[in-house]
């Protein structure tokens, strides 16, 4: 039979058999299901992903500071599944390593040879109580919303002065600069619009230090402190009350709360893996996909691996790090299926790429040990305006034509 020019679309059915079952058709199985079709045409691949609409996300930093339209990171699912890949439109429920088999909310069994999990991380708005009603309202912004993205760059366009609060949760998430990003562009557009002077912003974070590799944590401080930022470290947001504009958090050091009042702020709500990965036997016991941390093997079930987000890869959750995890997975992946040892190590390495600004960008590049592994001829840890025009311009076009297509 000739080769599909493009996805084989599967009809519900009772129980559908492939040999390699993807779990998410996000970054990571979409980098994944492409590298392999590339290396082995033959290879029977399956991708179980319920959303028609693939997103950009790193984008959504500038959406949010009115840089780019928030349509632009938008594009169809199915244009990016690889050819001759079998797309399951559906979302998985259960995970039975056990049967080699997984159930989906229509209520197909899906059995495999071999399975990868990569399903994303899961956003706990409701964790949060009053967010879930306060978000895209009255100051209440996120970038971590499509829906909502375009409200933070309504907020931060109309503000005329008050507190201005970013936070950053107790948990895991994806881009963990992101957090920052925001507020630095915030900072830049008061200036421009007039209003900095009659602004208070409070960086309010769980976490006990700016970055975690020293090299660019000592770059954010200088940023942090020329930018005249308050900064609150340990302090873990747990209550919206929007009727008020109060924002309750919890300092983590001592179990106290303390009200804030607000006029605009910015919530990174905490994250996990998917339900249903945190309460299947696939879990470690903080809930990720329990995987080596360098071969990206399951540890207690050989036909399964797992890269991104939701797996336990003590590394940042960056689409930078899943660029270098999926090689590594697919090579092991298919030395399993020929019943060979895999061999091919991830060293934890990551990016992140931190706008400190309009027109200026931090590119952090590091591994497990924190060691920074830059890949340019320059000291990365300093403000360049060349590394914010490559994730503006560059980085958009590597994902769609390159990574996406198992090309980069």
């Amino acid at each position: 039979m000739p080769e599909p020019d493009r996805p084989i679309i599967s009809r519900i059915q009772p129980t559908v058999r492939h040999q390699v079952v993807i779990i998410g058709g996000g970054n990571a199985g979409i980098s994944v299901a492409a590298q392999l079709r590339r290396k082995r045409k033959a290879l029977d691949v399956a991708i179980v992903e319920p959303s028609d609409v693939h997103y950009y996300q790193p984008l959504w930093t500038l959406v949010g500071a009115g840089v780019a339209p928030k349509e632009v990171t938008r594009r169809s699912e199915e244009r990016y599944i690889p050819s001759g890949v079998t797309w399951l439109r559906d979302a998985v429920v259960e995970v039975c390593p056990e049967d080699n088999a997984l159930t989906t909310a229509r209520g197909t069994r899906v059995e495999y040879e071999f399975l990868v999990v990569a399903p994303g991380i899961q956003l706990n708005w409701k964790a949060i109580p009053g967010l879930q009603d306060a978000i895209g309202r009255d100051g209440v912004c996120s970038n971590y919303s499509y829906e909502y993205v375009d409200k933070t760059w309504k907020f931060i366009r109309d503000f005329e002065g008050g507190t201005a609060i970013f936070t950053h949760p107790n948990t895991p998430i994806k881009c963990g600069g992101a957090p920052q990003k925001v507020m630095y562009l915030a900072d830049d557009h008061f200036r421009r619009s007039g209003a900095r002077d009659k602004t208070n912003i409070i960086f309010a974070s769980a976490g006990g230090s700016i970055f975690s590799v020293p090299k660019y944590a000592k770059t954010l401080t200088s940023v942090r402190e020329r930018k005249q930022i308050d900064v609150r470290f340990r302090r873990d947001l747990t209550e919206i009350r929007p009727e008020t504009k109060e924002a309750v958090f919890t300092n983590l050091d001592t179990g106290e709360t303390e009200a804030m009042h607000y006029d605009l702020i910015h919530v990174t709500p905490p994250q996990s893996a998917p339900d249903f990965i945190r309460n299947s036997p696939l879990a470690n016991e903080a809930g990720w996909v329990d995987v080596d941390k360098h071969s990206l093997r399951h540890v207690r079930y050989p036909r399964i691996f797992s890269l991104g987000d939701a797996s336990s890869l003590p590394t940042s959750k960056t689409g930078a790090a899943v660029r270098k995890q999926a090689p590594v997975l697919v090579a092991n992946l298919l030395a399993a299926i020929d019943g060979q040892e895999p061999a091919a190590t991830y060293d934890g390495y990551a990016a992140c790429p931190i706008v400190t600004g309009y027109g200026k960008l931090v590119l952090a590049e590091f591994d497990y040990e924190l060691t920074p592994r830059e890949s340019m001829p320059f000291d990365q840890s300093k403000e360049r305006w060349s590394m914010y025009q490559m994730k503006r311009f560059g980085l958009p076009p590597l994902y769609w034509h390159g990574i996406l297509r198992g090309r980069a």
